[in-house]
């Protein structure tokens, strides 16, 4: 493939697929307010059509460009800025070079707010970004009192609260690896994924809050640190104020008693790709993969998604709804380095009938404002009206990731919620730490499309004999070399696992997983997963197609498709849950039949159509409709620690209904 000179517009003689209409344009004024037009001023672009063009076919000249843009801070600086761009797993960012990404989290310093966290019941707190690195300095401290070295491994089975981001930082800023799982996982699924990386400390919580009840974690600890042999001290946080502080663990401190105040923030230089985070997989096939991401990658990825995509800097206050186990609390922490105000909230989006997050966004003047499309989703459906209850003056920005977001959810937003901001739907995932496709603030928003790919990288949609192809459903796929891919696999010494994920598709090119489309406009379309794809008579189909209209009828809350071995073809099966006091009755079958019609084809409709009370999900939202298929085909599902309600996969099992035609 010649790379030199890649195609990077969009197919204009395409006529495949008419546009999706705008539903916001920025003006004049706000375009150039933006970060990303003055980049295009000091990098020679007119537009930003061929200043991504230039991102991929000058690649090295973009990432330099970047760097200086965003104020990088090399320690002593690179030989090579990319040693080979053909070669994603091995492709030598920034060779030579030595960085830390805590030290370009704390630069930024005064009294301004640096965390603000806001809990479901009402406790707030405030650190200022000198509070901030005073506070890490003392925990950097006593981790190397402890005996942490660059290279170990750190846990946190925390909340998002301040003292997650205060660990986080103390950890990477001396050199050593930092992994989080938020507290709702069980002993089980922590000890799935810690017990693989042998973490030398684990920092814990006594207890946490979520939809009005208090959850006390002790007990759990107590058994991870049982299981986890490597732990050699716990950090016990006493978060939960009703829950006794004593965390009766025999090798448990307090955190104030382990903090060493007083010392100076001292941050380890360390070599571009020297692992920061180790992430997991979702774990729904099997024990969670364990991923690397380096520091200098994961810092130059984040800052041209924040600084550039999403126009974040001093002065704006960033939200995303997240927890420690999703990779968006890596994403929304990055935010530090940009100068803004991090907004943190822990506890259930749906309290309050699913108007705590907007009552915080008001209170602290949220101008960015981060959730998944599961929320918007239920936020429509229970009729809540943002913009009628709240004041949301500062608001420019919403957006959403999780799962695809439908094109009514596009008109819910600007509809119920403001009609001048700026709706960026975006993709990506675990895998890179980041996105593959985002917002732009210098570009206009489609009806149910998000908005372009990103800034270096090489994203097309491939057909099945890797071709690529405009208004047309295909792979999504990366060609060329990208900082935040993984560093690698932890345990994966030959990276055979690395390569199996991601490279047997395609040889040498990422296939990520995502069945999707390009429109004629350079925007995106997902259409769900491409192992959860449904191939009724070998016509390939995309889960959202279905779930996006199923979910216009007020009756139905929610829905879930696989498809069904049957009669040696496979047959499609959409499990919904009815709205209380609806039953799926013939005549509901039927207009749900109907509209998936008018608006797909007929080889979209499901042979059957099947009521449940509960669909399973991932910790972070997303559901499984791989591990509903195995279970519907009688088969085992391998870790079911993994998902947020695994008795839910309960409902789908041994269903008369799916025996029959």
């Amino acid at each position: 493939m010649d790379t030199d000179k890649l195609s990077c517009g969009v197919d204009k003689s395409s006529e495949k697929m008419p546009e999706n209409p705008i539903l916001w344009k920025p003006g004049k004024d706000r375009i150039q307010a933006t970060s990303m037009y003055r980049f295009m001023q000091v990098t020679g672009r007119d537009d930003y059509e061929s200043l991504y063009a230039w991102s991929i076919n000058d690649s090295p000249a973009f990432w330099e460009a970047l760097c200086e843009f965003c104020d990088v801070r090399f320690d002593r600086a690179s030989q090579t800025t990319l040693a080979r761009p053909d070669n994603i797993m091995d492709a030598g960012w920034f060779s030579g070079s030595r960085l830390n990404y805590a030290a370009h989290l704390l630069r930024h310093e005064g009294d301004e707010p640096a965390l603000v966290f806001f809990g479901e019941n009402g406790a707030r707190r405030e650190l200022s970004r000198d509070q901030l690195r005073e506070e890490v300095a003392a925990i950097a401290a006593g981790l190397r009192e402890a005996g942490v070295d660059p290279g170990d491994r750190v846990g946190g089975y925390l909340p998002n609260c301040p003292e997650a981001v205060i660990a986080m930082l103390a950890t990477t800023s001396i050199g050593a690896i930092w992994s989080s799982c938020s507290p709702d996982f069980g002993i089980n699924g922590v000890v799935d994924r810690f017990g693989q990386i042998e973490p030398k400390v684990l920092f814990a919580v006594n207890g946490y809050y979520y939809n009005g009840k208090t959850c006390d974690t002790r007990a759990t600890v107590a058994g991870i640190a049982a299981a986890v042999d490597s732990i050699q001290h716990t950090v016990v946080i006493p978060f939960a104020q009703d829950v006794p502080a004593d965390a009766a663990l025999e090798s448990g401190i307090d955190w104030t008693a382990f903090r060493r105040g007083g010392e100076p923030l001292s941050v380890t230089p360390v070599a571009f790709n020297h692992p920061l985070y180790i992430m997991y997989s979702s774990g729904t096939t099997g024990v969670p993969k364990c991923i690397v991401h380096g520091h200098g990658g994961t810092l130059l990825q984040h800052l041209k998604e924040h600084v550039l995509h999403t126009d974040i800097g001093a002065g704006d206050r960033l939200f995303y709804f997240t927890t420690c186990g999703w990779m968006m609390w890596n994403w929304l922490v990055s935010g530090l380095a940009t100068g803004a105000t991090l907004v943190l909230f822990d506890g259930s989006p749906f309290f309050n009938d699913g108007r705590i997050l907007w009552q915080m966004a008001e209170a602290e003047d949220v101008s960015v404002f981060g959730t998944s499309a599961k929320y918007i989703s239920a936020l429509e459906k229970t009729g809540v009206r943002p913009k009628d209850e709240f004041s949301l003056s500062n608001l420019r920005a919403v957006l959403s990731t999780g799962s695809p977001l439908s094109p009514e959810s596009f008109d819910y937003v600007y509809d119920a919620i403001g009609d001048d901001i700026q709706l960026a739907s975006i993709s990506g995932g675990t895998d890179i730490l980041s996105c593959f496709v985002l917002g732009n603030p210098v570009l206009p928003v489609r009806r149910g499309e998000l908005q372009c790919r990103g800034l270096g990288m090489a994203v097309e949609i491939w057909n099945d004999d890797g071709q690529p192809v405009v208004g047309e459903h295909g792979e999504l796929v990366c060609i060329q070399a990208f900082p935040s891919a993984p560093v690698g696999f932890w345990n994966d010494p030959d990276g055979s696992r690395y390569k199996a994920a991601y490279f047997e598709r395609f040889a040498g090119i990422w296939a990520h997983g995502d069945f999707a489309e390009m429109t004629k406009s350079g925007g995106m379309i997902i259409h769900g997963r491409s192992d959860a794809v449904l191939n009724p008579g070998g016509v390939r189909i995309g889960t959202a197609e279905i779930y996006r209209q199923v979910e216009k009828l007020d009756e139905i809350v929610e829905s879930i498709a696989i498809g069904q071995n049957w009669k040696d073809d496979v047959r499609v099966v959409l499990f919904v849950i009815p709205r209380d006091g609806v039953v799926l009755d013939d005549n509901l079958q039927q207009r749900i039949r109907a509209v998936i019609r008018q608006n797909t084809t007929p080889r979209h409709v499901p042979a059957k159509i099947v009521a449940v009370p509960e669909i399973p999900r991932t910790k972070s939202g997303k559901i499984v409709e791989l591990a509903v298929r195995s279970v519907v085909h009688g088969d085992a599902v391998k870790n079911t620690e993994a998902l947020a309600n695994p008795d839910a996969l309960l409902h789908f099992a041994n269903i008369d209904e799916l025996q029959t035609d």
